[in-house]
């Protein structure tokens, strides 16, 4: 098939780490973010492509600033009608910014479109720790907003202490060992395994933050550096959000790829991309081990590409934390055997918040390079494995014009289910989690499953229940709630 001249391709990338343990002279996230766009431009050869760009994108982050890319268009000497957007907050919304990229330079709206993003956890950390906060500039103006800021914790949730993925995520991976009728033992071994090759692969990453293989047994024994932080996840088996590290990319099409004399080894062809959301507020999820959502936009855009799970040579799924891997790769139809991660994931890759996909796209396209004509699958994940975003890229053009859909009718056409606020009664546990704090076992959240159908959620304070659940099986017991959240077993 002769590419059309607007076919979207990806042809610079640019990461850079942080380890200044001076925050009050580490560089700040644009900083990161404009070093990041210089390594992108310096990787394509693209000085006059850069110069040519007519919009500059930024994934936001955990930063206060407002148009961090019109301060970005203006060092790099962009003019002044460039324009400049942000993302609402969410890990998915890298490959989304991507995904909407690409359709715009295939509609000709744009011919080049530059996207950055950097996180700072890492000094911010540090001045937390000294009491103090990064002396930050500000970065004024009003951008263009691709998407809308969505609340994905209800009044009903927030009331029973649920706001956090520490607090969520635990309870998906309790509840998907039950389902698949493992002991604790036996998935603690299963997860730690998972992790340990996530962790040799982001020892040959040159851009991860760890870059040392872990055994599986290291993965899952507590110990001074690897406290428990929610059953069953210690500190190894969690986000690792305290990083300082920035990424770019740039897009453009093919025509202004070849009129700027960009090598043809460096162009990644844009071959498919989707986009979903599971329900907003995990208390109407059915299942909380599965994703509607993510079987949808994964499979579809797997679909779109012509392609199956065996026809990828590369992917990364995103991996905040153990059980994001193991739904994501089981909706979508890869064997957890198979490798997974193209950075090592958001443990050891290093999980800058909001723009770790950038991170795994940049990785991505470096390994399709070396690999000419493998395809490669990127998924992202936002909120509590709530809204996704999926991107299948390769250096062989794609046999078909770059496809895009949005898949939400579909999704929604899943069962959901109601939330039972004022329940008052017995039912089996569905899930569970046991938050551990300075002192051991803090306290303990649960959902169950009411005789309708309806969910409900629980918490517990008991020293000796909240023992007993990290050592037996507790998804399928019988607890009784009080009305207000309290549990009693």
């Amino acid at each position: 098939m002769t590419q059309p001249e607007s076919t979207p391709v990806l042809v610079g990338v640019g990461q850079i780490l942080q380890r200044e343990p001076d925050f009050t002279v580490a560089a700040e996230p644009l900083d990161l973010m404009r070093d990041a766009l210089h390594r992108a431009i310096d990787d394509c050869g693209g000085k006059a492509l850069a110069a040519a760009a007519t919009s500059v994108r930024v994934a936001r982050g955990i930063w206060r600033y407002s148009d961090p890319a019109k301060v970005l268009a203006e060092e790099l000497g962009l003019p002044a009608t460039v324009e400049t957007g942000i993302s609402p907050y969410g890990g998915n919304m890298v490959q989304t910014l991507v995904n909407l990229s690409a359709l715009d330079i295939q509609a000709g709206k744009h011919e080049v479109i530059l996207i950055a993003g950097a996180e700072c956890g890492y000094s911010r950390a540090k001045a937390r720790k000294a009491g103090e906060r990064p002396n930050w500039r500000d970065a004024p103006g009003t951008p263009v907003e691709f998407g809308e800021e969505v609340p994905m914790v209800n009044d009903h949730e927030l009331a029973r202490g649920l706001k956090m993925p520490i607090q969520f995520y635990p309870m998906f991976e309790n509840a998907l060992r039950h389902s698949l009728g493992l002991s604790i033992d036996d998935h603690l071994v299963r997860i730690s395994e998972l992790w340990s090759r996530f962790s040799q692969v982001a020892a040959t990453n040159p851009n991860a933050w760890i870059r040392e293989a872990l055994s599986a047994e290291d993965i899952r024994t507590p110990s001074a550096s690897n406290r428990p932080v929610s059953f069953p996840y210690p500190k190894l088996m969690n986000s690792n959000n305290s990083v300082d590290m920035g990424a770019a990319l740039v897009l453009c099409s093919l025509a202004a790829a070849r009129r700027m004399a960009v090598a043809e080894e460096k162009i990644v062809y844009l071959h498919a991309g989707t986009d979903a959301h599971d329900t907003y507020y995990v208390s109407n999820r059915d299942k909380l081990y599965t994703s509607p959502a993510i079987r949808v936009g994964g499979q579809r855009v797997l679909e779109l590409a012509g392609l199956t799970p065996t026809d990828v040579a590369h992917c990364d799924f995103y991996s905040c934390f153990p059980v994001a891997v193991q739904i994501g790769a089981t909706e979508v139809g890869f064997d957890l055997q198979r490798p997974l991660t193209v950075t090592g994931g958001l443990t050891f890759g290093g999980g800058p918040m909001n723009n770790y996909v950038m991170h795994a796209i940049a990785r991505m396209a470096e390994v399709l390079r070396a690999d000419p004509g493998s395809k490669g699958l990127v998924t992202a994940n936002g909120g509590f494995l709530t809204k996704h975003a999926f991107g299948v890229y390769s250096t062989e053009p794609p046999a078909k014009a770059y496809r895009h859909q949005d898949v939400q009718a579909e999704v929604d056409t899943h069962p959901t289910r109601e939330l039972d606020e004022g329940f008052a009664d017995s039912a089996p546990v569905e899930a569970y989690t046991v938050m551990y704090g300075a002192k051991g076992p803090s306290e303990a959240y649960l959902s169950v499953i009411t005789s309708e159908g309806k969910r409900a959620w629980g918490r517990s304070t008991d020293r000796d229940v909240m023992e007993a659940m990290t050592r037996e099986e507790f998804c399928g017991r019988m607890v009784k709630l009080d009305g207000e959240g309290g549990a009693s077993f």
